[in-house]
């Protein structure tokens, strides 16, 4: 039998694929303990790793062996309550000495299986099966385009990509160097040639040998091909995904007294994992930060998460504020628009058919994207049973409802899943 023993030195990443095999087939696992770790941390400790523990049962191998064989009657010492043919009853609790990390009296117990996400995985892992919805832009914006970009030359390609400069410099040094031998026996036959005419007639028999020697090797250089199929260069383009178009993201809050600590805490989340999201999808991305009450104002993202301000509510001013902003910095189509808005839903009732009035008008026309999430334990209010007269009317318009801490993921989820492609 042969052994094949590999001594290459390996990498500062030697078990990369063996990791990368370890989280595939244990994926459903990972994907369940990071749903926990979502729930049970803050969202903005999100880019972190994780701690996985995967039970012991799920990772042990089968194993063949052989067996013992035959009939054999087995007496164990220190048998004083059990005979052959009793029933035992099982143990209370689902105990037997197993694993899961319990502690047992029979000193037989086994831990989980722990280890550690890196934060690119745990990340990939978070976002899985998340894409912007509604991608595809007029000319071509919301596209992945790739761009062609010379990478030296190659010996295939289509004669449309011939290099003439690199192919005829190629083909001189061929000749060259096929000629050289050639050529220096060709110079020797002509010197020698020469010697012989000083001291012997024209005619003789050695002279014309020499001379037909002469006209072979000329013959022989003049067979060489000006330029061959090996000569020939191409040039090389790889294709280079170019840079996602420009996106803005419009974050839109309530900060009016209606809206409790609580309430604000759970939109400060769904923000903050809406901007991880986008950084990940886009390389140059702006976001825009409005609160609002009865009035709105553009703020930075220390003061979006952290100022406090009370009043009433009127939505339409933050939706007048961003179809300002659209207007006068990103009215253009070198943007992808997207929104969001967060809100217990309370506003004034003659306001609420304005809002989905702006919407409709100002600002669905301008967007990609755009998604309403209230933010209640209740009944909807009054500002919900409008924004449903928009969602039936507009497909990039979205809205969801968020009662609890632990519904933000789900929800985030449930609003920029994958859209199936169509055709």
């Amino acid at each position: 039998m042969s052994h094949i023993i590999d001594r290459r030195l390996n990498g500062k990443n030697k078990s990369a694929v063996n990791r990368e095999r370890f989280l595939r087939r244990f994926k459903a696992q990972i994907k369940e303990a990071v749903g926990k770790a979502i729930k049970g941390r803050s969202i903005t400790d999100i880019e972190n790793g994780e701690n996985v523990s995967i039970p012991v049962k799920d990772i042990s191998e089968p194993v063949f062996h052989h067996g013992r064989g035959g009939v054999a009657d087995h007496v164990h010492p220190g048998n004083e309550e059990f005979i052959e043919g009793d029933r035992l009853n099982r143990p209370q609790g689902g105990g037997g000495g197993g694993g899961g990390g319990k502690a047992s009296n029979e000193g037989e117990g086994e831990d989980d299986f722990v280890f550690q996400l890196s934060r690119e995985e745990f990340m990939n892992v978070f976002f899985e099966d998340l894409a912007l919805p509604n991608l595809i832009k007029t000319q071509l914006m919301g596209i992945e385009e790739m761009k062609p970009v010379r990478a030296g030359y190659t010996n295939d390609g289509t004669p449309a990509n011939i290099s003439i400069v690199r192919s005829l410099r190629g083909a001189l040094a061929r000749r060259v160097a096929m000629a050289a031998p050639t050529l220096r026996q060709l110079r020797e036959a002509e010197e020698d040639l020469d010697t012989l005419l000083e001291s012997d007639e024209e005619n003789t028999l050695e002279v014309r040998e020499r001379r037909r020697h002469i006209h072979a090797l000329r013959e022989k250089v003049n067979r060489i091909p000006f330029i061959d199929p090996f000569d020939l260069r191409y040039n090389n383009r790889v294709k280079q995904p170019k840079p996602t178009s420009k996106a803005v993201m419009f974050c839109l809050m309530d900060v009016s007294g209606s809206m409790d600590e609580g309430k604000k805490d759970m939109a400060k989340r769904f923000f903050i994992l809406l901007y991880l999201f986008l950084q990940r999808n886009y390389e140059k991305i702006e976001v825009v930060f409005i609160r609002h009450h009865t009035s709105a104002v553009e703020v930075n993202e220390h003061d979006f998460f952290h100022s406090r301000e009370s009043g009433g509510t009127v939505v339409s001013s933050a939706l007048n504020l961003m179809a300002d902003v659209v207007k006068k910095r990103y009215a253009n189509s070198e943007w992808n628009i997207y929104a969001a808005q967060a809100s217990d839903g309370d506003n004034w009732d003659s306001d609420s058919a304005n809002c989905s009035r702006i919407l409709q008008e100002q600002l669905l026309p301008w967007c990609q994207y755009f998604a309403y999430i209230e933010i209640t334990e209740g009944e909807p209010q009054n500002l919900w049973y409008e924004y449903m007269k928009v969602a039936d009317q507009s497909k990039h318009f979205a809205m969801q409802k968020i009662r609890t801490p632990s519904d933000i993921y789900p929800v985030f989820r449930e609003l920029f899943k994958r859209q199936p492609a169509t055709r």
